[in-house]
C-alpha cells in the first residue's frame, strides 16, 4: 500500500511538470534575468589593486571577494582602441572577422576617413552624429539574446561615447545612448527610434551636462583621495579643482570621473522605465564606464585625477549593484566587468631621456615610394592614399599599367623593410593568407574590406606622423594586464590566474544565459 502511494505521487509531480514545462513556465536553473556587462575603459590589474586601501565595501571589493576572477585577460590583436576592443567583447572575435579595426579607418571607394558607426542613412536624436552598427560584419551577444528570446528581451547600452554606445547594443538592442560631445546632451540614433523616449529627455532635463555648463567643477570625492598617493613623485601632489568649460568642455567631461555617475544615473533610469529584469525573459545591459587619465594627459600630470577616478568608479559600481539586486533580487541578476585593455595617453617624451624613439613620416614614405617604382614601372602616383600605418595602392594605375598589386605590393616592402624605425612590413595578401603565428596579432587587427595594401609596423617608440593631418601615434608593445570579472547568479568565488583571451568572454555569457554563442565566435567559453 505504502509503494502504491509512491509511485501515485510520483506520477502526479511528474505529470504537473511536464504540464509546466510544455506551457513554458520553467526557465533553467540559475539563468538570470537580467546580465549587466561592464566594461570600464583602460581599466588596469595595476592601478584596480594598488587604490583597494580607498574602495568601500560595496564595489570593486564585493566582485574581486566574492566573484570569479580571471587576473590575466588579453586581446589577440594589436593595436587595440575603444571600438575595436568592444566590438571583439561583443562578438566574441577579432576585427578580421567583425571588421571593426578601429574608431576610424580608411574608405576604399572615396579615400576619406569615416567612422566605424558613420551611417549617412539614419538621424540623430539631439546630435548631428548619423550612426548605426551596419558595419560591424558579425553577430554579437545581445543580437544572440534577441534572437533566441524571439524578440522577447530589452537591450539597451549607454556609453560616454557613440563608438562604445553603438557597438555593445549590436544590430538588435533596443536603444544605445550616448552624450553628444557638442551639446551636452544625452542622444541616440533613429536606427533605434522613431523619436527620443521620453526618459532619456526627462534625464537630460535634470541632469545633462549640457544643462549644467556653467557649474561643472570635479574635485576629490574626499581627502583620503587627496592625500593618499601610489605613484612615485619627486614633488608633493597636491588635491585638484578643474573647472571643465570651453570648447572643448564636453569633450574633456567625457575623460573626467564625473560621467560615470551619469552612466550609472542613466542605467537606473532605463531600468525603472522600461522594466528590464522584471520577467523571465533575460535582459541585458551593457554599460561603458571610463578609468583612463584626464584629457589623456601622462599619469605623471594627473595622478590625483586618477585616484579619485578609482574611486568614484568603486562608489558607482558599488551604487548599481545595490540598486539592481535590491531592485531584481540578488538571485536573478549576472554582473561581467572587464577593461578595453588599452592605453591612451601623451606620447612619451623618449628623447629627452636618450630611449631609442624617432617618428616615420608617411607622406615623405608615400613620395619615396612613388619615386622608386616609377623607376621600375614609368611614372605614376603608385601610392594612393595612407592613414595611420596603412598604405593604399593606386589599383587602377596598377590595372592599366598591368602591373599585379601582389608585385607591387612586394616591389614596395621591399624598400620599406630597409627604412630607419620599420621593424616589419607586411602585405595584405600576406596577412590574409599566411598562417605564421607570428604576425597573428597583427593580421587579427587586419581587415580585408578597407586594410591597405602594406601595413608597417614600426618599433616600441617610435611615432608614426602623417603630415596631412599632423596626427601622430606613438607604438608601444607592452602588455597591460586586467582582469575579467563575473559575479551574481550561478557564481562562485575564485581567482584564476591563467591568461585567457577577451573571445572567450562572449560564449561564457552565452553558455550562462542558454543561447548561442555569436555566429564568428570559434573560442571556447571561460567557464
Amino acid at each position: 500500500m505504502t509503494n502504491r502511494k509512491f509511485y501515485i505521487t510520483l506520477l502526479a509531480v511528474l505529470g504537473f511538470s511536464i504540464e509546466t514545462i510544455a506551457q513554458g513556465e520553467v526557465q533553467p536553473l540559475n539563468a538570470p534575468r537580467l546580465v549587466v556587462n561592464i566594461t570600464i575603459d583602460q581599466l588596469r590589474n595595476d592601478y584596480l589593486e594598488a587604490f583597494i586601501p580607498l574602495y568601500s565595501e560595496k564595489g570593486f571589493k564585493l566582485m574581486l571577494n566574492k566573484g570569479r576572477v580571471y587576473t590575466q585577460a588579453s586581446y589577440p590583436f594589436a593595436p587595440i582602441d575603444i571600438a575595436s576592443a568592444i566590438a571583439s567583447l561583443m562578438t566574441g572575435t577579432t576585427p578580421y572577422y567583425n571588421n571593426i579595426t578601429g574608431t576610424d579607418w580608411m574608405s576604399r571607394k572615396t579615400l576619406r576617413p569615416v567612422n566605424c558607426v558613420e551611417d549617412t542613412k539614419q538621424e540623430g536624436f539631439l546630435t548631428r552624429k548619423k550612426a548605426s552598427p551596419a558595419k560591424l560584419s558579425t553577430s554579437t551577444i545581445t543580437d544572440e539574446l534577441k534572437v533566441g528570446t524571439a524578440g522577447k528581451s530589452v537591450i539597451y547600452a549607454i556609453a560616454p561615447s557613440c563608438e562604445a554606445a553603438i557597438l555593445a547594443g549590436g544590430h538588435a538592442a533596443n536603444g544605445a545612448v550616448w552624450l553628444d560631445e557638442n551639446n551636452g546632451f544625452w542622444c541616440s540614433s533613429s536606427y533605434y527610434y522613431n523619436s527620443l523616449p521620453s526618459w532619456i529627455q526627462n534625464f537630460n532635463s535634470l541632469h545633462a551636462p549640457g544643462k549644467l555648463s556653467q557649474n561643472i567643477t570635479w574635485e576629490p570625492i574626499n581627502e583620503l583621495v587627496g592625500n593618499f598617493s601610489y605613484f612615485m613623485s619627486s614633488s608633493i601632489q597636491k588635491p585638484f579643482k578643474h573647472t571643465i568649460k570651453g570648447d572643448h568642455q564636453y569633450v574633456d567631461y567625457q575623460t573626467s570621473a564625473l560621467i560615470n555617475e551619469d552612466i550609472s544615473n542613466l542605467a537606473m533610469q532605463c531600468m525603472l522605465s522600461t522594466g528590464m529584469g522584471k520577467d523571465k525573459v533575460t535582459d541585458m545591459l551593457c554599460l561603458t564606464y571610463y578609468a583612463g587619465t584626464y584629457k589623456h594627459q601622462s599619469v605623471t600630470r594627473c595622478q590625483i585625477e586618477l585616484q579619485d577616478t578609482y574611486v568614484r568608479l568603486d562608489y558607482e559600481l558599488g551604487r548599481l549593484i545595490e540598486f539592481i539586486e535590491e531592485r531584481i533580487g540578488k538571485e536573478n541578476v549576472l554582473f561581467v566587468l572587464t577593461s578595453t585593455g588599452y592605453n591612451k595617453e601623451d606620447d612619451a617624451d623618449y628623447e629627452t631621456y636618450r630611449i631609442p624613439s624617432g617618428t616615420f613620416y608617411m607622406n615623405r614614405t608615400s613620395n619615396l615610394l612613388n619615386m622608386y617604382l616609377g623607376g621600375v614601372w614609368g611614372q605614376g602616383n603608385y601610392v594612393e592614399a595612407t592613414f595611420s600605418n596603412h598604405i593604399y595602392l593606386n589599383h587602377n594605375l596598377l590595372e592599366t599599367k598591368k602591373i599585379s598589386i601582389n608585385e607591387a605590393a612586394s616591389k614596395a616592402q621591399e624598400i620599406l623593410a630597409m627604412m630607419s624605425g620599420v621593424r616589419n612590413v607586411y602585405t595584405s595578401f600576406q596577412l590574409i593568407t599566411s598562417k605564421n603565428e607570428n604576425i597573428e596579432k597583427t593580421r587579427n587587427a587586419f581587415s580585408a574590406d578597407h586594410g591597405g595594401d602594406l601595413v608597417i609596423d614600426v618599433a616600441p617608440g617610435w611615432r608614426v606622423m602623417n603630415e596631412d593631418t599632423q596626427k601622430s601615434e606613438q607604438y608601444r608593445s607592452s602588455y597591460i594586464q586586467f582582469p575579467i570579472i563575473f559575479y551574481g547568479t550561478g557564481v562562485h568565488a575564485e581567482r584564476i590566474n591563467k591568461p585567457v583571451s577577451i573571445t572567450q568572454l562572449a560564449p561564457a555569457i552565452a553558455r550562462s544565459i542558454r543561447i548561442r554563442a555569436p555566429n564568428a565566435c570559434s573560442s571556447e567559453p571561460l567557464y
